[in-house]
C-alpha cells in the first residue's frame, strides 16, 4: 500500500519525491514503492459564490442584501480544475492507504489541504507534515513524526472560519456600497480599517500648522546643551529667549551634578515576517510583498532560510541541537560565524522560550550552506539581514557609558551628555565622543546661541510604518498583510508614491459612507484575537460566525439606511468613440486606463502615454506610445516626429543591436551638409556624378 501525499506547490512536491523515492514522473505526480507525491497549486477551490447560491443573487441589488446563506460550499477554480481531478482520482486508487498533507505549515495552508481532501471525499487515514524549512534534514525528521490531522482541526475551524467571515463582511458591505453608489467599491474586515490608519496619518499632517519657536542653547567646550523646558516649543518670541539668557548672563552657571551609567543593550531578537518587511521597507524601498516573494524563494527553492510566514520572535528549545551546523552555514558570508561555530554558546538567551514560540519559531537560516551564484542581488540582501539577526544570538551585548553633566545658571538647567562606547559586542564599532571633561562645582562661562526653529509636521506612512501599525492593532497576519496593502492599492482606494502611502479621493469617501465601526481597528482586532482563539480550542467557530452574521446584517442596514452622497472622481469628460458614453480612468501596472462606462462596451485606450525604449531618428529621445484611432504609434513629444508600431503583436518597442549601431554612427558621423534624397534622385536620373 501506498501514501498520497500532497504539497501545496509543484516544486515543494519536485523536493519531497526526490527525498521520498517517489522517483517516477508524470504529468500530475511522481510515484515511488512507498509514497505517491501530487501538489495543489496554492488554492484549487474557493468559497462559492452569491451567484452559485440562490438565483436572486445572480442581480446585483440593495433588495436581495444582506446575503446570510446556512452554507456556502466550495467550488474548482477555473484555471485548476484539471489538477483536482487528478487528485481525485489518486484518491480513489485502491493502493491509496492514507493521506499525508504537506502543505503549507500554517492557517492557509491548512485550508488548502482539508478543502481539497473534504472535495474528493477522502474517507481514510489523514497525517499531517509540520516542517519549519525545507532542507532534507528537516522533511525527514517530519515524516518521522508525523501526528494525526485531527490534531490540526481547530487550526482549519479557524482558517474556515476567517474564509467565511470575509465571504460575509466583504461581500455583502462591497456589494451594498457598490450597488448604491454605482461605482466599484470594495470594502472588507480587515481592509478597510488599514485604510483608515493611512487616512487618519495624513489627516494628522493636513491638519498641522508650522509653528515658529525659539531654543537657547549652551555651548561648554564644544559640546552644545538645549535648555530644559516642559515644552521644548514654549518660547515663541525671540525676546523672550532674549530675556531669558540676558538675566542668566548675569552669573556664572555652575556643574551641580555628574552622573554615569552604564548600558548593556543584549542583541535584538531574531526576525518575524512582519518586522523583516518592515526594515527592508526602510532600508532597501521593498513593498511588503516583494519581501515576502523574495523570503519565500529563499525558504522554498533555495532553502537556506526557515519558514517564512511566521509571528514569533523566538526559537524552541529543541534547535539548540543545530545552531552549530546553521553557523556553518552562514560563515561564507559573516566570517565572524565561524569562531562561533565550535562551541555555539548562545548569549542572547532569553531567545529560547518555548512557551512565546507559535505555530512556527522565529525567522532563521538553515543547516544548508547557500549557493551565493544562484541568489538575484535581492534575495542576497534578504538572507544577510536573517542571517545577521541571527549571528546576534552569540555575540556579546553593547556596551556604553553615559555620562551626564547638570548645569544650572540660577533656575534654569542644561544636561550635557556624552557617550563612551565600553564594548562594541553586536553593534559595529562606533566613534567614541569627545570626553566632557567637566567636574562637580565648576565654574561655566555663559556662552548662549538664540536658534530660530519651525515645528515639523508628522511624515506619512510608509509601507514599514504601516506594517507596524497592523501589528499593532492586530490587523491580519503576518501571511496576509501584504496581500492586504496590494488590495488597497489595486482597488485605487490607496496609492504609492516614492515609498509613501497616500489614500485617494476614491478611499477617503469609502471610509465615510462605511460604519465607524468598520473604519476603527478596534472591532476587527477583536475578530483576529477571536480567530486565533479558535485555532487554541478556546473559541467556538459557530458562536463567532453568528456574531459576524449578526455585524453584517447591521452594516448593510446602515449603508441603505445611509444619505451620504459620492462622486466618482475616476469619470472624465471624454465620450467613448463607438458608443457616447462617459470614459472613466483606471489604474493598471504600467500607468492609467480610459475604459467605457458603458457595461456592453468593450473600449479602452491608454489614458496617458508611455514612454518607450524607440528613439526619434531626429533628436535621439525616446519616443512616446500614443494611441489614435487606427491604433497606437510613436510620437516625440520634442518635435513632433511619427512613426508606425512595427513587428511584434504591439510593435517594435525596444531598439535592436542594428538599430543602436546605426543610431550611434548617425549621431557621431560630421555635421557637414549632406544633398537630400531628392537631389540625389534627380542627379542620376539626369546622368550626372560627383566629380
Amino acid at each position: 500500500m501506498k501514501k498520497l501525499v500532497l504539497a501545496e506547490k509543484p516544486s515543494v512536491a519536485r523536493d519531497l519525491s526526490q527525498i521520498l523515492g517517489a522517483t517516477q514522473k508524470h504529468k500530475n505526480y511522481y510515484e515511488g514503492n512507498e509514497y505517491v507525491v501530487t501538489w495543489a497549486l496554492g488554492h484549487l477551490l474557493g468559497l462559492k459564490m452569491p451567484e452559485d447560491l440562490k438565483q436572486e443573487w445572480q442581480t446585483w441589488q440593495l433588495e436581495t442584501l444582506p446575503m446570510i446563506p446556512k452554507y456556502i460550499g466550495t467550488k474548482p477554480l477555473p484555471k485548476t480544475r484539471a489538477q483536482l481531478k487528478a487528485i481525485g482520482s489518486l484518491a480513489k486508487r485502491k493502493d491509496i492507504s492514507e493521506a499525508i498533507i504537506a502543505t503549507d505549515a500554517g492557517r492557509e495552508g491548512e485550508l488548502v489541504a482539508r478543502w481539497i481532501l473534504e472535495y474528493v471525499r477522502f474517507n481514510k487515514p489523514v497525517k499531517r507534515l509540520w516542517i519549519s524549512s525545507q532542507t532534507t534534514k528537516a522533511i525527514k525528521q517530519g515524516f518521522a513524526t508525523l501526528k494525526p490531522a485531527k490534531a490540526y482541526d481547530n487550526l482549519y475551524y479557524s482558517a474556515l472560519a476567517r474564509a467565511k467571515a470575509d465571504w460575509l463582511v466583504g461581500l455583502n458591505v462591497t456589494r451594498a456600497l457598490t450597488v448604491k453608489y454605482q461605482d466599484n467599491l470594495s470594502a472588507g474586515r480587515v481592509q478597510t480599517p488599514t485604510l483608515a490608519l493611512v487616512a487618519k496619518q495624513e489627516e494628522k499632517i493636513s491638519k498641522f500648522i508650522p509653528q515658529k519657536y525659539f531654543t537657547i542653547t549652551l555651548n561648554v567646550a564644544g559640546k552644545k546643551a538645549k535648555l530644559q523646558q516642559k515644552d521644548p516649543h514654549v518660547l515663541k518670541e525671540r525676546k523672550q529667549a532674549e530675556e531669558i539668557v540676558a538675566k542668566m548672563q548675569q552669573a556664572s552657571g555652575r556643574v551641580t551634578e555628574i552622573k554615569f551609567k552604564d548600558k548593556v543593550i543584549p542583541a535584538p531578537l531574531p526576525y518575524d515576517l512582519t518586522e523583516l518587511q518592515r526594515v527592508a521597507n526602510e532600508l532597501y524601498g521593498y513593498s511588503a510583498k516583494k519581501t515576502l516573494a523574495l523570503v519565500q524563494s529563499l525558504y522554498e527553492v533555495h532553502k537556506i532560510v526557515s519558514y517564512p510566514r511566521t509571528d514569533s520572535k523566538y526559537l524552541s528549545n529543541d534547535l539548540k541541537a543545530t545552531l552549530k551546523e546553521r553557523l556553518r552555514a552562514i560563515s561564507g558570508m559573516l566570517p565572524a560565524a565561524k569562531q562561533y561555530a565550535g562551541t555555539a554558546k548562545v548569549v542572547q538567551t532569553k531567545a529560547f522560550n518555548d512557551a512565546k514560540v507559535t505555530d512556527h519559531h522565529a525567522l532563521i537560516p538553515t543547516e544548508q550552506i547557500p549557493q551565493y551564484s544562484k541568489l538575484s542581488s535581492d534575495e542576497h540582501r534578504i538572507y544577510n539581514l536573517i542571517a545577521k539577526r541571527f549571528l546576534g544570538l552569540f555575540l556579546p551585548p553593547h556596551k556604553v557609558r553615559q555620562e551626564k553633566a547638570v548645569v544650572k545658571f540660577g533656575d534654569q538647567t542644561f544636561t550635557l551628555t556624552q557617550t563612551t562606547v565600553l564594548e562594541p559586542g553586536w553593534k559595529e564599532s562606533e566613534n567614541n565622543e569627545a570626553p566632557l571633561n567637566l567636574t562637580e562645582n565648576m565654574v561655566i562661562t555663559p556662552q548662549f546661541m538664540i536658534n530660530e526653529a519651525l515645528t515639523t509636521p508628522p511624515k506619512p506612512l510608509s509601507e514599514g510604518s504601516l506594517l507596524a501599525q497592523m501589528e499593532k492593532f492586530n490587523l491580519g497576519t503576518p501571511a496576509t498583510r501584504a496581500e492586504i496593502i496590494e488590495k488597497l492599492v489595486k482597488s485605487a482606494l490607496m496609492e504609492r508614491n516614492n515609498n509613501s502611502l497616500h489614500v485617494t479621493k476614491k478611499g477617503q469617501q469609502l471610509l465615510e459612507l462605511v460604519n465607524p465601526e468598520l473604519v476603527s481597528p478596534k472591532l476587527t482586532a477583536k475578530w483576529e484575537l477571536q480567530l486565533e482563539q479558535i485555532a487554541k480550542g478556546k473559541y467556538n467557530s459557530k458562536k463567532f460566525l453568528s456574531e459576524i452574521e449578526a455585524d453584517t446584517k447591521r452594516l448593510v442596514r446602515e449603508v441603505k439606511n445611509s444619505e451620504q452622497k459620492y462622486q466618482d472622481y475616476s469619470l472624465t469628460k471624454k465620450k467613448c468613440p463607438k458608443c457616447g458614453a462617459f470614459l472613466k480612468e483606471k489604474p493598471v501596472r504600467d500607468g492609467k486606463l480610459l475604459v467605457c462606462t458603458n457595461e456592453s462596451c468593450t473600449y479602452k485606450r491608454r489614458a496617458e502615454a508611455k514612454v518607450s525604449n524607440h528613439r526619434c531618428p531626429v533628436c535621439h529621445k525616446k519616443m512616446l506610445i500614443v494611441s489614435g484611432k487606427n491604433g497606437e504609434y510613436f510620437r516625440c513629444k520634442y518635435d513632433g516626429t511619427t512613426e508606425k508600431l512595427t513587428g511584434g503583436k504591439k510593435g517594435k518597442k525596444k531598439m535592436t543591436k542594428h538599430e543602436e549601431r546605426r543610431l550611434l554612427k548617425k549621431i557621431n558621423q560630421d555635421n557637414e551638409p549632406q544633398e537630400s534624397a531628392l537631389a540625389q534622385a534627380l542627379k542620376q536620373a539626369l546622368g550626372q556624378n560627383d566629380e
